[in-house]
């Protein structure tokens, strides 16, 4: 006959934990409903956010530039290093053939002339005066082994100097990808923001950026009915090869703001500014703090001429090309184009001028 056995019952407290735990995740998904209309930030709280990341991301990008600049200049110096290297391993490997085919055929073996090791060791400069050992080689042998052993230190220093850069260029590396990392977080975090607008507020922010571009263009140019040349009000002319920069500038006018970018078809901020001083002959660093350590600075906005270099924010991360008028021309940031601005709209302060 069956066994008819009653069910066994939860214990009292196991009871009272899931009760517990139901109430508690009831609680949180109350709490999380309440509290989510409250965290929507709105348009203008985004639009500081958003700013304030593409301000960091700014700050990033030129830290990037200079990894990527030094990184550059490292695999030349490398490059060059190693063919001296190799260069030098023939003219050394020529002069132990000219010794003759008996003192080769003893380095090669390891059995070397007393007198030729000596010459080949590692502490070999008081061996010169000893004068009864230099008896025992030729002029010609003797000639031979000081060149073999200004060679060695050569390559050895070179070979020593490329182990260093090495070391130095791997490090750069890293830093290159963690400031790239850092630049792609704070755009995707401030995309991310963005997409929490409607389509509306999104084509709002749009049309206010693209008013005060067009503001900025009127209050900086002449009215020609062009807007392409600047207002230069009581602003000096700038020098041949800096109004030549400033001219190749305003042919980049609505070029896209993008990180890392040096042109021709978009740009970063001292992208645009290195760019436009090449096109004119002159050659600029890449980076904006660099390039704020060159020429001669000029620390007052009314002695500005057009075409100079001008700073902003005390890291000097964002430079732009002066446009008289008190306006700049510059790429600003991610989400704009080159354009014209007031200085008093950049942001931050104003640090000093440069004249190239």
């Amino acid at each position: 006959m069956a066994s008819h056995r009653r069910p066994k019952q939860p214990s009292r407290t196991r009871v009272t934990v899931l009760t517990t735990a139901a109430a508690a995740a009831v609680a949180l998904s109350a709490n999380a409903a309440n509290a989510a209309p409250s965290e929507k930030l709105s348009k203008d709280e985004v639009k500081a956010k958003v700013d304030k990341l593409y301000e960091q991301a700014e700050q990033a990008t030129e830290k990037y530039n200079g990894a990527k600049e030094k990184q550059q200049k490292l695999q030349k110096e490398i490059s060059t290093i190693q063919d001296n290297v190799a260069r030098g391993q023939e003219e050394l490997n020529k002069l132990r053939d000219g010794l003759g085919s008996l003192a080769t055929a003893q380095y090669r073996s390891g059995g070397i002339d007393a007198s030729v090791q000596l010459f080949l060791s590692s502490n070999p400069d008081d061996y010169l005066d000893k004068a009864s050992t230099l008896d025992q080689l030729s002029s010609q042998q003797v000639d031979a082994l000081k060149k073999i052993q200004d060679k060695q230190r050569e390559l050895a220093q070179e070979r020593a100097e490329a182990t260093e850069k090495l070391k130095d260029l791997s490090a750069t590396r890293t830093e290159l990808g963690n400031k790239k990392k850092e630049v792609q977080a704070k755009l995707g975090e401030a995309q991310r923001l963005l997409n929490t607008l409607t389509a509306k507020e999104k084509q709002q922010l749009a049309e206010q950026e693209q008013k005060r571009s067009q503001e900025s263009q009127e209050r900086a140019s002449r009215s020609t009915g062009t807007g392409e040349r600047p207002d230069l009000g009581g602003s000096l002319p700038g020098s041949g090869r800096a109004q030549g920069a400033f001219s190749a500038a305003q042919t980049r006018l609505g070029s896209p703001y993008v990180y890392g970018a040096t042109g021709p078809s978009s740009f970063d901020c001292s992208g645009l500014t290195s760019w436009a001083y090449a096109q004119a002959g002159v050659s600029i660093p890449r980076t904006s703090e660099a390039q704020s350590q060159i020429g001669t600075r000029i620390t007052s906005v009314g002695d500005l001429k057009v075409g100079d270099l001008v700073f902003f924010f005390n890291d000097l991360h964002h430079v732009g090309l002066y446009a008289g008028n008190g306006q700049v021309l510059h790429a600003p940031r991610t989400g704009t184009v080159v354009r014209y601005e007031s200085m008093n709209t950049i942001g931050g302060p104003f640090m000093w001028g440069v004249r190239v």
